[in-house]
């Protein structure tokens, strides 16, 4: 008998966060080596809920702030997974999203949340940023076996005979 899968929505919910802890890792890099000054969440975090981040002890914030960026990776992934599949498919989809995510927060979710505008960003700063976005899209549409999220990827011609097989690809395929 079949396990039931899981809807693409939470598949690409599922990525969305692990691909948000792809992110950090990128934005670990980044701002070490001085491309980026403030992360965009630990920004947030500090504008929409003051108290409460500064109740957190110091030493703590840096997992409050990696766990808000995972949840808000997350969602974004089952926004991603809501998409129609003949959109989620392309090869160019994952990485336009992660664009349409970074310009979707800079044009709207940063006026509307009231965050002030750096006027010292850089345009180094501007496509680091845009680039660990551009990570993350392609990590939210990356659909690997055995999570498939496209019915035509499950056929049983393309289904793998061991748990770390590789799907076989039919001449048709």
């Amino acid at each position: 008998m079949r396990q039931k899968q899981p809807t693409p929505i939470l598949r690409s919910g599922a990525r969305g966060a692990i691909a948000a802890m792809a992110m950090s890792g990128l934005r670990q890099f980044s701002t070490s080596i001085g491309l980026v000054e403030k992360v965009p969440p630990e920004a947030v975090l500090e504008h929409t809920t003051p108290r409460f981040f500064r109740r957190v002890p110091a030493a703590r914030r840096p997992a409050v702030i990696e766990l808000a960026h995972w949840s808000y990776g997350a969602f974004g992934g089952a926004l991603f997974g809501a998409l129609p599949e003949s959109v989620r498919r392309h090869p160019w989809a994952g990485p336009a999203y992660g664009l349409l995510v970074w310009a979707g927060f800079q044009a709207v979710i940063a006026p509307a949340l009231g965050l002030p505008h750096k006027g010292k960003t850089t345009v180094t700063e501007r496509l680091t940023l845009l680039a660990d976005h551009v990570l993350y899209g392609i990590v939210v549409a990356a659909s690997p076996w055995p999570h498939h999220d496209t019915p035509e990827d499950d056929a049983p011609e393309r289904r793998p005979t061991h748990p770390n097989a590789e799907p076989a690809v039919t001449a048709s395929g």
